[in-house]
C-alpha cells in the first residue's frame, strides 16, 4: 500500500521525488517523508497525515543541501507495525546517521532481530518493522567496508545481505552519505520497478511516479536487488549472481492519472468505463471465433482436464468473481465455487491437478489474493490470473492471464476495475466453454458481440444519471440504506452496499432478496431505502416475479423502494417510489448496466457528506500485506 520513489540524476532530488509521491497518493496512505543526500550529509523530513504536512515541514526547515542534493528517496506510508506518528513515519536511519531506509511490506521476523540489535546496544527510535533493516543495513555496509568494499557496490551488496535475513514481504531502497548518486532497492513480494532515463533513473512502486519524466522501465523478478546510479542499471539476485530485467514501455501517459476536469479521480473514472470496457474486449476474438487471452502457460487439454473451479478475490474483485460463478457454470457446466482469498488457504480447500484457481486482482499485488494462489500451486492446481497490471505479481506467478487493460485507476474505491473484471471473467468463461467443446466458436462470437454492443449501453446509462444524482443529496442523511438482488443482481447488490460503505461511512448491507424474510426484513421500517436490482423479465421471468414479490414486502413494511429496471419493464412501476432505467441486457450481462446507477448514488452521498471520495478513510489501493 505504502508509495515509493526513488531517484538518482544530475536534477535537485527534492522535486521529483515528492512529485513522485503525489501521484503515489491514490494507494492511501497517513504518514510521508523524504531523505535527500547532499553535501555528504542525510537530511531527511517526515510527517504524520498528507503530504501537505510534509511540504510545509520542508518549506519552514534549512534549505542547505535538501535543495540541491541529486540523490533521494521518498516514501508515503499506510501504518502496521506502529500507529501514524512522526517518529513511525519513514525513512529511517541506522545508526551512525549515514544510512535511510524506506519500506513497503512486513518484516515478519522483524520481532527477533529487533531483540539481536538491542542486545549489542542499538537504541530504537520508531515502533516499526522497518527500522530494523535500516540498523541492519549501517551494521553490514561497515562489514563489506570492511572487506575492501566501496562505492555504489558496497552499498547494493550490504543490501543482498539484508535481504536474505528478512522474512516475509517487503520492498526496500536505501542510500547512503558516504555514496552519493547511488540508490538501492531490493523486493520480495512485493512491487518495485525501474524507470529509465538519460543519465537519470528511477525506483518506484508504480509507474505513475515517474511516467512524466520516462515511459521506459524495467520490471524486477522475485528477490532481486537493483541499484541505479546517473551511469545505469544493475540488477542482481539476493545472491549477487547478475540478472537482466525485463524492459517494457509504458504505453499510457500522465495525463491518464489526472482528474480530466472532473471533481474527483472517481467521476473521471466511472466516465471512463465505456473506454475501459472496449479496451479490455480489444483484440480478444480471432477472426476463427477463438478467444485470446494474454499469457497462456497451459494447454488446451489441461483446460479440458479442469473438473472445479475456484475464484479467489477480495473486495470488489470478489464481487465480480460472484457474478462469474453464474457465466461459468452456465455456460461450461463446471462446478465453480467463489471464495474471499484472505480465507481460502485456510480451510484446506481440496485442490488437485484437475483444479482451476482464477485469481482476481486489479493491483496484481493484493497480498490475500496472492497467499491463496500460491497455496493452490502447492497443491498442484493451475492458477489463472486477472489483472489490471502487466508485470505485478500475481500475473508473474500464474499459468495464465487475462489483463483487463483498464488503464490506471486511482480512486481508491474502484468503478472501471469492478466492469472490467466482470468483462474478464466472461472471456475466460466463455474462453473454458470453448475449449471443452461445449460452445462453438460462432455460439462464443455471439456472446462477445453482446460484449461488444455494452460500451454503448454504458454511455447511455451515464448519460442519464442526473436524476440519480439528485436522488443521492436526497438520502445522504439516511442512517442506512439496504440493497437487495436476485441471482446476478445479488453480487451488484452486495457491490453498491460495499462502495456507500467505503465513500459515505454508512451502514449499507446487501442480501440475496429471498433471503429477507429469514431476519433481515426486521430492519425495515418506515422510510429506509432499499435499493432493488430487478433481473429481465424477458431473460428470467420467474427471478423477476419473485423480486416483484420482494420489494412489495419491504414496500408493505415502509420502506421507501429505489427499483433498478430495464427500459419497458412496466410490472415495477406500481412498487417503485424512485425508479431507474437501464438499457436492455442480457441476464448474465446485465450487472454491467446495473451497477453505475450505485456507484454514482455512492459517490454523490459521499460528496454531499462532505467526505474525501478519492481517497476514503482508513482504506488502501494496494493491499500488500496480509
Amino acid at each position: 500500500m505504502c508509495g515509493i520513489v526513488g531517484y538518482v540524476g544530475n536534477r535537485p532530488a527534492l522535486s521529483i521525488v515528492l512529485d513522485g509521491l503525489r501521484r503515489l497518493e491514490y494507494r492511501g496512505y497517513d504518514s510521508a517523508g523524504v531523505a535527500i543526500v547532499g553535501d555528504d550529509t542525510l537530511l531527511t523530513e517526515k510527517k504524520a497525515g498528507k503530504l501537505a504536512n510534509l511540504e510545509k515541514a520542508l518549506a519552514e526547515g534549512p534549505e542547505t543541501g535538501i535543495a540541491t542534493g541529486t540523490t533521494g528517496i521518498g516514501h508515503t506510508r499506510w501504518a502496521t507495525h506502529g500507529g501514524p506518528t512522526d517518529r513511525n513515519a519513514h525513512p529511517h536511519v541506522g545508526q551512525g546517521g549515514r544510512v535511510a531506509v524506506i519500506h513497503n511490506g512486513i518484516i515478519e521476523n522483524f520481532a527477533r532481530l529487533r531483540a539481536e540489535l538491542e542486545a549489542l546496544g542499538i537504541e530504537f527510535s520508531s515502533d516499526t518493522d522497518t527500522e530494523v533493516a535500516a540498523h541492519l543495513l549501517a551494521l553490514e555496509l561497515d562489514v563489506v567496508r570492511d572487506e575492501g568494499g566501496e562505492g555504489p557496490q558496497a552499498l547494493a551488496e550490504a543490501l543482498r545481505r539484508v535481504s536474505r535475513r528478512l522474512e516475509g514481504a517487503f520492498t526496500l531502497l536505501a542510500v547512503d552519505t558516504a555514496i552519493p548518486g547511488a540508490v538501492a532497492g531490493a523486493r520480495r513480494n512485493s512491487p518495485l520497478v525501474v524507470g529509465r532515463g538519460n543519465g537519470e533513473h528511477y525506483l518506484a512502486s508504480d509507474v505513475s511516479a515517474f511516467i512524466e519524466h520516462t515511459r521506459e522501465a524495467v520490471e524486477l523478478g522475485q528477490d532481486q536487488v537493483v541499484l541505479i546510479t546517473p551511469e545505469g542499471i544493475e540488477i542482481t539476485g539476493f545472491d549477487g549472481t547478475p540478472v537482466e530485467g525485463r524492459p517494457f514501455h509504458i504505453d499510457w501517459d500522465a495525463s491518464a492519472a489526472e482528474k480530466g476536469g472532473y471533481d474527483y479521480f472517481m467521476l473521471k473514472e466511472i466516465a471512463e468505463q465505456p473506454q475501459a470496457v472496449a479496451d479490455t474486449l480489444l483484440g480478444r476474438l480471432t477472426e476463427t471465433g477463438e478467444i485470446v487471452l494474454d499469457e497462456v502457460r497451459l494447454t488446451e487439454q489441461d483446460l479440458r482436464d479442469v473438473d472445479k473451479i475456484f475464484i479467489v478475490a477480495c473486495g470488489t474483485a470478489y464481487h465480480s468473481g460472484l457474478v462469474a460463478k453464474y457465466a461459468i457454470e452456465h455456460w461450461t457446466r463446471i462446478p465453480c465455487e467463489v471464495e474471499t482469498a484472505s480465507e481460502f488457504r485456510y480451510r484446506d480447500p481440496v485442490l488437485d491437478r484437475s483444479t482451476l484457481v482464477i485469481a482476481i486482482s486489479q493491483s496484481g499485488e493484493t497480498m490475500d489474493t496472492l497467499m491463496a494462489l500460491r497455496h493452490a500451486k502447492e497443491q498442484k492446481a493451475r492458477v489463472l490470473a486477472i489483472c489490471n497490471t502487466n508485470g505485478s505479481t500475481i500475473p508473474r506467478e500464474s499459468d495464465a492471464v487475462l489483463y483487463t487493460h483498464g488503464g490506471p485507476e486511482v480512486a481508491v474505491a474502484s468503478t472501471k476495475a469492478f466492469l472490467t473484471q466482470l468483462v474478464a471473467c466472461y472471456l475466460i468463461g466463455l474462453h473454458l466453454a470453448q475449449v471443452r467443446g461445449i460452445k462453438y466458436a460462432d455460439e462464443v462470437g455471439a456472446v462477445v458481440g453482446q460484449l461488444q454492443e455494452m460500451p454503448d449501453k454504458l454511455r447511455t446509462v451515464l448519460e442519464s444519471m442526473e436524476p440519480v444524482r439528485k436522488l443521492a443529496r436526497d438520502l445522504a442523511s439516511a442512517q442506512q440504506v439496504l440493497f437487495i438482488g436476485r441471482h446476478v443482481g445479488y453480487p451488484v447488490a452486495l457491490e453498491g452496499a460495499l462502495k456507500l460503505k467505503e465513500l459515505a461511512y454508512m451502514h449499507a448491507e446487501g442480501f440475496a432478496a429471498g433471503e429477507l424474510k429469514h431476519g433481515p426484513i426486521a430492519l425495515i421500517e418506515a422510510g429506509t431505502p432499499v435499493v432493488c436490482i430487478v433481473p429481465s423479465p424477458a431473460g428470467r421471468g420467474v427471478l423477476h416475479d419473485k423480486i416483484v414479490s420482494n420489494i412489495q414486502e419491504v414496500r408493505a413494511r415502509g420502506a421507501r423502494t429505489i427499483v433498478i429496471a430495464e427500459e419497458g419493464d412496466d410490472a415495477v412501476v406500481p412498487y417503485a417510489d424512485e425508479l431507474i432505467r437501464v438499457p436492455r441486457t442480457p441476464t448474465l450481462l446485465a450487472p454491467l448496466v446495473t451497477t453505475i446507477p450505485l456507484q454514482v448514488l455512492s459517490c454523490e452521498i459521499a460528496s454531499s457528506r462532505g467526505h474525501d471520495v478519492d481517497q476514503p478513510r482508513n482504506l488502501a489501493k494496494s493491499v500488500t500485506v496480509e
